[in-house]
């Protein structure tokens, strides 16, 4: 079973949105199946194989979520996180501004799909195999 530490080293590898593919990557070696990470306060929930699951801290001081969420405007933000426009935090917060929750990656699916508060999809984007 995969570690707290084996996700941390994991990530520690991304230095942008550009990265992401090879990180979910890396997680899929390490047997991660699916996560979530809540924007609020950046901690994330790992699941594996048999009910296997872990929790990471809270990676940073609490974000205020909108309520009402802008789709567009986040999909803009997220486009420009991918293309390396903005680093880690900066594409947290302005989640939070666009009213995202969370976002959920699905090894098996190979997706990453955005929630608002209500449990709305808000976008949902094909992982590209690296």
């Amino acid at each position: 079973m995969f570690t707290i530490e084996q996700v941390k080293a994991a990530h520690a590898k991304v230095k942008g949105g550009a990265d992401f593919p090879a990180y979910v990557q890396d997680l899929i070696w390490l047997g991660v199946k699916s996560y979530d990470i809540f924007v609020t306060d950046g901690h994330g929930e790992y699941q594996g194989e048999k009910n296997y699951s872990i929790r990471s801290a809270a990676g940073y001081t609490t974000l205020n979520i909108v309520d009402s969420s802008n789709t567009e405007a986040f999909r803009n933000k997220l486009k420009m996180h991918q293309q390396g426009k903005t680093d880690y935090a900066t594409f947290c917060r302005d989640a939070a501004d666009a009213g995202v929750e969370k976002w959920t990656v699905d090894m098996q699916e190979m997706t990453c799909t955005y929630y608002d508060k209500a449990g709305n999809k808000l976008v949902t984007e094909t992982i590209p195999v690296v």
